[in-house]
């Protein structure tokens, strides 16, 4: 099973968008709300350097990506052989 971490929030429609992309395609992974934990609002910060951007999706390779498009989730995904 594939280690894949979304930190998001519901009001997010990126985030929903994601969530979406990634359900409709089996994907599984961990939903983090960054407004229910504060301490992953505060990782997401750090990711962003700075800003609060979401969502932010972490990947088994350690890497990341930030408000990506369904068309980059899929390439990411792809990559990894999760697709």
């Amino acid at each position: 099973m594939s280690q894949i971490t979304m930190y998001g929030a519901e009001w997010c429609g990126d985030c929903r968008r994601s969530k979406k992309f990634l359900d409709s395609n089996n994907v599984a992974y961990t939903y983090i709300d960054v407004e229910a934990d504060e301490s992953a609002s505060e990782k997401v910060i750090e990711i962003n350097g700075g800003q609060r951007s979401i969502p932010v999706i972490l990947f088994e390779d350690g890497t990341h990506m930030t408000e990506p498009s369904d068309n980059d989730l899929k390439d990411k995904l792809e990559s990894l052989s999760i697709l």
